[in-house]
């Protein structure tokens, strides 16, 4: 399935559907499109139909505030109405601001305060080998959520247990709520540091979907420990005024801006 045409409608859902919620996060949803796209729809063994399949493979949105680029994909994955998409963020619709599983079929965990998804997908990983099954578990998290200290201890956790069905993705952006990564606390090198914990590591462009398709099956095929993918990625991907624009990590676009952000992508 070419992925692109598909990257292009999941960007307008994000942007349009800020838009109508009056806020939200388009820099770090932007960033992540083809991670999810990619998921979704060539790697995760996932059933619309039976979202609460035991067997399921699970994700996890870690960096909860990228829920748009989430619940876009999963409308187009077919577990609910892409109508619903421009409810974004309004009281009593499942489209909460940040993912809330009891809500919406789909969804593997509520999240929004950073730097816990990576302990889930541990606690995850460890049930899938303690009751036999076989699926897997991702878990994507954003740069700047990596500064927390349980990241890493969830780093050293998976590494030790050799959770190897664990596959966590960073959307290395270089970007956060408030400024540049390296200026507010340097992460780098983030491939380094998971080696240094035991991690295979894949260090990708996060908008090549060939590259990306290859690099989940090369985490798959990796037994013995967990594989991180560190992605790097353009913050606000698409839309030539707010790549890379800290400003645009959480403000939706007014009229004029949604109308331009919209022609860009064609």
């Amino acid at each position: 399935m070419d992925l692109a045409p598909l990257c292009r409608t999941i960007r307008r859902d994000v942007l349009e559907s800020i838009h109508a919620a009056g806020s939200g996060h388009p820099g770090g949803s932007l960033s992540a499109v083809e991670l999810l796209a990619t998921l979704y729809f060539d790697v995760l063994s996932v059933d619309p139909a039976r979202p609460d399949d035991p067997d399921r493979d699970r994700f996890l949105l870690s960096k909860g505030h990228a829920a748009p680029v989430l619940y876009s994909v999963l409308a187009r994955r077919g577990f609910f109405d892409p109508a619903l998409l421009p409810t974004l963020r309004q009281l009593g619709s499942p489209l909460q601001g940040h993912p809330h599983m009891e809500r919406l079929p789909g969804l593997d965990c509520s999240s929004g305060s950073l730097g816990q998804g990576l302990s889930i997908a541990n606690g995850l990983a460890m049930a899938a080998r303690r009751t036999g099954r076989a699926y897997r578990t991702y878990c994507l998290m954003g740069d700047g959520e990596i500064q927390e200290g349980q990241v890493w201890e969830a780093a050293m956790t998976a590494a030790h247990f050799r959770l190897d069905t664990v596959c966590a993705i960073v959307d290395d952006n270089g970007v956060q709520l408030d400024g540049l990564t390296r200026d507010i606390m340097q992460v780098e090198p983030i491939g380094d540091k998971f080696r240094a914990f035991g991690w295979h590591v894949i260090e990708v462009d996060g908008h090549d979907l060939a590259v990306l398709r290859a690099a989940f099956d090369e985490a798959a095929a990796t037994k013995g420990r967990p594989t991180v993918l560190v992605a790097r990625t353009v913050k606000g991907k698409g839309v030539s005024f707010m790549e890379g624009k800290p400003a645009w990590h959480g403000k939706a676009p007014n009229d004029e801006e949604l109308a331009a952000a919209l022609a860009e992508l064609g």
